[in-house]
């Protein structure tokens, strides 16, 4: 595409301005400037390239040294080849041996690169292509020139990374694995660059006196290439870096062998990381070493055969964009919106994972190369082809005219009428109304090619036929008398409420104020939402659950529109909120997750933990870090969904109560630890690492110990989190960063930024409420507790019911050596022999305190029973197998195994303390007192029932209690 001759109004003055400021600033470059605007070819470049890019602008005011060293050079008319792009960099970092020194040539490197690249871009003197491979090199070289700098000053400290490698000692070089644009070599102006780490072999460093492993050293290694390429720094950073797409995520190592990179492949690799896979490549490493990484992996990506199997998980995919897009309100996002970049990649492909295994043409990483290939291959008409590949060049164009405004990571296009008149003038448009008109050209073609490619099956192609009934009672033409007999012939058992509630909606004044469209859209809705309601058992409660959701959406009628063109949706909505209020009202407060009763397959699902930790890890994986925000909101977003998904199993019976409370604990878990890598990367960007010792820094020496349901794996769908934290830093020192803190400051803060992600109202409500009262010395000690510390509390200083609470303790996130020294430490203290009187009577007066506090009052107890704090309950059960732990374990460790009651009550028969027959008893007790809480939690009502319900349980937990808590029999035996 050509620059137009013709310039916005403003753009002569404009250029005025940045030009008196560049002379205002460099008094120095005032004549050689002035000089140089004297060539009519140069004036009307620089002046486009001032307009189109503030950054550029900015670069040559802060750098005038490095702007007219590009126009002495000529460097500004010609483009640059591979080897020269990495020759000037080796120049410019010779004789380096100060690491800032080092990073500070880089950035100075990347200012200078950047000006040149987006000055040929706006003035179209490179092509598309030549721009993204100029940034793919600045990148690489930039990687390249780091890794050997640090190799070797690590080298000089620790000792050469050596390997036996057929009987021979051999050096051992780490390779970078560039991922997703960066390996297709088709970086943006403003991206940042995905990388995966690994080495061939394990062994250890040589030459010094104490050496490391293979592992730890590569591991520092890509610490301080990380540093020198993503740190903000006043000469500002290279490039920001992103690790998570390696094995395992964030919680993965840094680096890893050759050997365990294939084994995760094999045995752990997901879908979606097949289709990141695609495009990796290695930017640095030798030949030999890239070769023999590259065909480790091949196999996981591309199948050997033609893998239709990958047409669901691609299906999904699709489906993910989609529901994401509209979710975070994407349309006017070139890349993540509709018709935008992504679903051009998507279609290329899907291609590739199909067939990729056995047309090996179509094993290529760019995706310019791969549309040319189905069009040659006819798998997709030349026609689409051709409009796909134009579209992609004007999509990545506009992308980079929005990310040379200002260097920020950005596809959304502007509101304000400035940056508008500036991007339209960067793609050769007169008025941002002829872009527009071009953008929506192209994003319409790429979206009607993107919904070809993988078209669902239809679940229901079948549409009831609409009682004309329905319309008119929704629009009144009914009288009363004719309406309620119509709901009372379809089974409603409140019919004269619900017609006062339909008329109360139909005459409200947020409805009457509606544009014709939402109207529209009410009046289509309303007599499907009756239709339906009619199937239920319980239709009037069902719709008056289903009303406050109408009202919610009232000024968002696309949500209307999804039931309406979703049969099977509106079907699960009325299903569902007739089994439980809490669905109702749960949907009613997050209408988003609508969205999720498309599928019924997913609805349903129970999904592990790694698939639920693999699918946060995908929503979450284009998140920048410093976006505390957008975290916080997709955490939210997760949990609601799941919330929705498991609460959906339960009411329709798919899902018994333990597997219920399995999986809101582990959503809870896998929050939980992507919230503390969130705060600890927030941390560490101040403050740099909490240190272990004088110069080692700390691996994330910090756990999350979950106490109450979440440790007792019995999370209920309001509960919230009973925590504790610990950690192992070292005493006495600070973190190792430019602006360094105590350790125990680090630390403290640390949990005070988890809790704040947690606790935090945002526009989709709280993830959790989280209670800290379980740590030692209560709301008056220290947030944040170090190992030695709490060890020292429990043995010295703890209460028994302390002791009762480190029962149901687990850890739920956080380091795995701390995590194991942890649960020693709880067994140890678990085991500890007590004094059985003295336990017994600490144990029955907390339970009889409790009971006071929370149980039913004495006047209520004829006709209520509160089934976790009246006598014969939840809180019975726990209290007595508390007890039993803590007294018994001394003898019988195994019993400090477990924390969960159900578990620990198979120990207790297994140990022989408890008959089969009462065990088995006790159990189904408490797991039917638990579905009652379960089945009343989704109704939104208290834990109470009937004086006259579970009284078989009630008999039976109370005839235990007594048999080791009450009476002279009980005094006399020390066990049972």
């Amino acid at each position: 595409m050509t620059v137009t001759t013709q310039v916005p109004s403003l753009y002569a003055d404009e250029f005025q301005k940045a030009a008196e400021e560049f002379k205002q600033r460099n008094n120095g470059y005032v004549d050689w400037l002035d000089e140089q605007l004297k060539n009519p070819v140069f004036s009307d470049q620089l002046s486009r390239t001032w307009f189109g890019s503030q950054y550029a602008r900015s670069v040559c005011c802060r750098h005038p040294e490095l702007f007219k060293a590009l126009v002495d050079d000529n460097d500004f008319t010609q483009s640059v080849s591979d080897k020269a792009f990495a020759e000037r960099l080796v120049l410019l970092l010779q004789g380096f041996d100060d690491a800032e020194q080092f990073d500070a040539a880089l950035r100075k490197n990347r200012a200078k690169e950047m000006l040149r690249i987006i000055w040929r871009d706006v003035n179209r003197l490179a092509e598309l292509n030549e721009t993204m491979r100029d940034i793919s090199l600045l990148a690489e070289v930039s990687i390249q020139q780091a890794l050997e700098f640090h190799h070797r000053q690590l080298s000089q400290i620790y000792g050469i990374p050596m390997a036996l490698v057929e009987g021979v000692q051999t050096p051992q070089h780490m390779v970078v694995l560039g991922m997703g644009k960066l390996g297709a070599w088709e970086l943006n102006l403003s991206s940042d660059i995905d990388l995966i780490f690994s080495y061939p072999h394990n062994g250890e460093t040589i030459g010094v006196a104490k050496c490391l492993d293979n592992g730890e050293f590569f591991t520092r290694l890509a610490r301080k290439l990380i540093q020198s390429i993503d740190q903000m720094t006043a000469e500002g950073f290279v490039f920001r870096v992103d690790m998570r797409l390696r094995p395992y995520g964030d919680s993965g190592a840094l680096a890893l062998s050759f050997g365990a990179m294939e084994e995760y492949y094999q045995d752990q690799g997901r879908d979606w990381e097949r289709y990141a896979m695609i495009k990796a490549r290695v930017v640095s490493g030798s030949p030999e070493h890239a070769k023999q990484l590259m065909d480790l992996l091949r196999p996981f990506t591309y199948r050997r055969y033609i893998d239709f199997s990958a047409i669901d998980s691609l299906r999904s995919m699709k489906k993910m964009i989609g529901r994401e897009a509209k979710r975070r309100g994407l349309d006017n996002d070139v890349k993540l919106g509709a018709g935008g970049i992504r679903e051009i990649e998507f279609i290329a492909q899907c291609f590739q994972l199909i067939r990729g295994g056995r047309e090996t043409e179509l094993q290529e990483r760019r995706v310019q190369k791969v549309l040319a290939l189905l069009a040659e291959k006819s798998w997709l008409p030349a026609i689409a082809v051709d409009e796909l590949l134009q579209a992609y060049v004007f999509l990545r164009n506009t992308e980079h005219g929005i990310q040379a405004f200002k260097d920020q990571q950005s596809q959304t296009l502007p509101s304000d009428d400035y940056p508008r008149c500036v991007l339209a003038f960067y793609l050769g448009f007169d008025s941002w109304a002829l872009f527009s008109a071009e953008l929506d050209k192209h994003r319409a073609n790429v979206g009607r090619h993107f919904g070809d490619v993988i078209t669902d099956p239809e679940d229901d192609n079948a549409s009831d036929e609409l009682d004309t009934q329905w319309c008119d009672l929704w629009s009144g033409e009914l009288d009363s008398t004719a309406a309620i007999k119509l709901l009372n012939e379809s089974g409603h058992e409140a019919a004269e409420e619900s017609i006062t509630r339909l008329t109360r909606l139909r005459q409200d004044s947020a409805v009457q104020r509606m544009q014709t469209v939402g109207q529209q859209r009410l009046t289509q809705f309303m007599p499907q939402l009756l239709q339906a309601v009619s199937g239920v058992e319980n239709p009037s409660l069902t719709l008056l659950r289903i009303l406050p959701l109408v009202e919610s959406v009232i000024r968002r009628t696309a949500y209307l529109v999804l039931l309406v063109e979703n049969p099977a949706a509106l079907r699960q909505l009325v299903m569902l909120c007739a089994g439980s209020s809490w669905i109702a009202a749960h949907l009613t407060r997050h209408p988003v997750l609508l969205d999720e009763l498309l599928d019924p397959r997913t609805v349903y699902r129970v999904p592990t933990k790694d698939v639920l930790r693999d699918e946060l890890q995908q929503q979450l994986l284009r998140l920048p870090w410093e976006d505390l925000d957008a975290h916080m909101e997709a955490l939210r977003y997760f949990k609601q969904a799941h919330q929705l998904y498991v609460s959906a199993a339960e009411v329709t019976g798919k899902l018994p109560l333990m597997k219920v409370s399995d999986y809101l604990t582990v959503i809870a878990e896998i929050i939980l630890e992507h919230v503390l890598e969130l705060a600890w990367h927030n941390l560490t960007e101040k403050h740099g690492w909490p240190q272990k010792a004088e110069g080692v820094p700390c691996d994330k020496e910090f756990i999350v110990v979950g106490y109450g349901k979440l440790g007792g794996i019995e999370l209920g769908h309001s509960s919230d989190l009973d925590l504790v934290f610990i950690h192992d830093g070292g005493e006495g020192l600070a973190t190792d960063g430019k602006r360094p803190v105590d350790n125990g400051m680090f630390f403290t803060r640390l949990g005070q930024r988890m809790i704040h992600i947690m606790t935090a109202q945002t526009p989709s409500g709280m993830l959790y409420d989280v209670d800290m009262r379980l740590r030692p010395s209560g709301t008056s000690g220290l947030l944040v507790t170090s190992i030695k510390a709490f060890e020292s509390y429990q043995q010295k200083e703890a209460w028994t019911w302390e002791h009762q609470a480190l029962v149901r303790a687990r850890v739920v996130a956080g380091t795995a050596e701390l995590g194991q020294r942890f649960e020693t430490l709880r067994r140890k203290l678990l085991c500890e022999p007590r004094e059985l009187i003295a336990l017994k009577t600490a144990v029955v007066d907390m339970r009889q305190k409790m009971r006071d506090h929370m149980g039913s009052k004495p006047a209520d107890q004829h006709k209520q029973f509160h089934l976790k704090h009246d006598a014969g309950g939840i809180v019975d059960i726990e209290f007595l197998t508390q007890y039993l732990v803590l007294s018994e374990s001394a003898h019988h460790p195994e019993l400090a195994n477990w924390s969960d009651n159900v578990r620990i009550l198979q120990s207790l028969q297994q140990c022989g303390l408890m008959t089969d027959e009462d065990t088995e008893g006790l159990t189904e007790a408490y797991k039917s007192f638990r579905r009652a809480t379960h089945r009343l939690a989704l109704q939104q009502q208290k834990n109470i029932v009937g004086a006259d319900e579970f009284l078989p349980e009630r008999r039976l937990v109370k005839a235990l209690w007594q048999r080791w808590f009450g009476g002279e029999e009980t005094q006399n035996s020390p066990s049972c």
